[in-house]
């Protein structure tokens, strides 16, 4: 088969599809791979580096697009993409589909198959190649938190941890899957008082099993929630519905409660956010003031340390690219019911059920479409 590794042109976005040593097996399984010239330079991989590993470079998008059967990408393809993209063609990328109507209309249109990466999901019902990139922007998400609550950047001026007699900042994290519990796990490090809340107490009971004293769990209801967002320095949103736009769990008049100055990093943003003021925002502009609360709203946190999200995101798709590029469509996705899972759109069709419940668009199994 024909693969595509063109370079990412969103805004900010410095991770590259695929690593050399990724091109190198794909090769030896007989493959043909294309990669634009400079896709790899802002996660310090050199063109020469890819020739080495057996790719060829290709001097534009074009020309990747119209040769390759499969594209690897990071991010959903942009307007400037659409254009490019063939009927039949295989896209593998982020999507994130149930934030965006039109990016769905487009791809139907085109009659692309689109395989998400944060919809496939393994026979233990985890997302493979999402947690990777969770485990990134968890950490990251104290990280850019406690930054923005230094008093230049807008905060309120109160360092996490605290100093000895002087009491650290109050950390509030709503969803207990792999972003908040790498959350918890750094802001805890860091010294601040963590409370993380789930709806799930199985996942609850574990972690407060295996986390240090200064992190506690509670229960994720309107009460609580309320409760512990007006006592919060810092809230990290991390609650995630499959394929759906994530919950709406901190209206504007909770917001109001809370006090100036005080951040809230919105990790769901992909999938709508989790703050009813949260907006997509870029690293170029990551934050903005909303009832006082300072946002850092970043659609792709990750990107900021492409080296180690490029790499992470490499170790977690390859063996799904070399199964659908050995296999191709029909084949390749009858065989592995991970992949199954991580198709959103197929020959026109919306074949995710819960993608298009949220975008009120006609579902069509995809073993109608196969």
């Amino acid at each position: 088969m024909i693969v595509g590794v063109p370079k990412e042109i969103k805004k900010d976005e410095y991770r590259v599809a695929l690593v050399p040593s990724g091109v190198a097996q794909m090769r030896r399984a007989g493959h043909t791979i294309l990669v634009q010239a400079g896709a790899g330079k802002a996660s310090v991989i050199e063109d020469r580096e890819y020739a080495q590993a057996g790719a060829e470079v290709a001097e534009s998008a074009r020309e990747i697009y119209r040769r390759a059967q499969l594209i690897l990408k990071v991010k959903e393809p942009q307007h400037e993409e659409y254009p490019l993209l063939r009927p039949g063609q295989m896209v593998f990328t982020f999507f994130h589909f149930a934030a965006n109507k039109q990016l769905a209309k487009a791809m139907m249109k085109q009659k692309v198959t689109c395989i998400a990466y944060e919809t496939v999901e393994d026979v233990r019902g985890q997302l493979p190649i999402l947690i990777p990139m969770s485990e990134v922007a968890g950490r990251m998400s104290v990280q850019e938190g406690a930054k923005y609550l230094e008093k230049p950047m807008k905060g309120k001026g109160i360092l996490l941890g605290g100093i000895p007699g002087v009491a650290p900042a109050s950390v509030l994290i709503l969803g207990a899957g792999v972003v908040g519990s790498n959350a918890a796990k750094v802001a805890a490090g860091l010294g601040a008082r963590v409370a993380v809340m789930d709806v799930n107490l199985d996942r609850l009971r574990y972690l407060e099993d295996i986390m240090p004293k200064n992190v506690w769990f509670l229960m994720s209801n309107e009460h609580n929630i309320t409760d512990r967002v007006a006592r919060a320095d810092l809230v990290i949103c991390a609650a995630l519905l499959r394929g759906a736009r994530s919950p709406i769990l901190i209206p504007r008049s909770m917001l109001k409660k809370m006090r100036p100055g005080s951040v809230i990093v919105d990790v769901a943003i992909d999938q709508g956010g989790c703050a009813e003021t949260s907006r997509p925002t870029t690293h170029a502009a990551p934050v903005f003031v909303e009832e006082q609360v300072v946002h850092y709203c970043v659609t792709n946190i990750p990107g900021a340390v492409a080296i180690t999200s490029t790499y992470g995101l490499t170790n977690a798709t390859l063996p799904f690219a070399m199964e659908i590029a050995r296999r191709g469509f029909n084949k390749g996705l009858k065989t592995n019911p991970a992949l199954m899972k991580g198709v959103n759109i197929a020959r026109g069709k919306v074949t995710y059920e819960a993608t298009a419940r949220d975008l009120d668009l006609p579902y069509t199994p995809l073993s109608r479409v196969l």
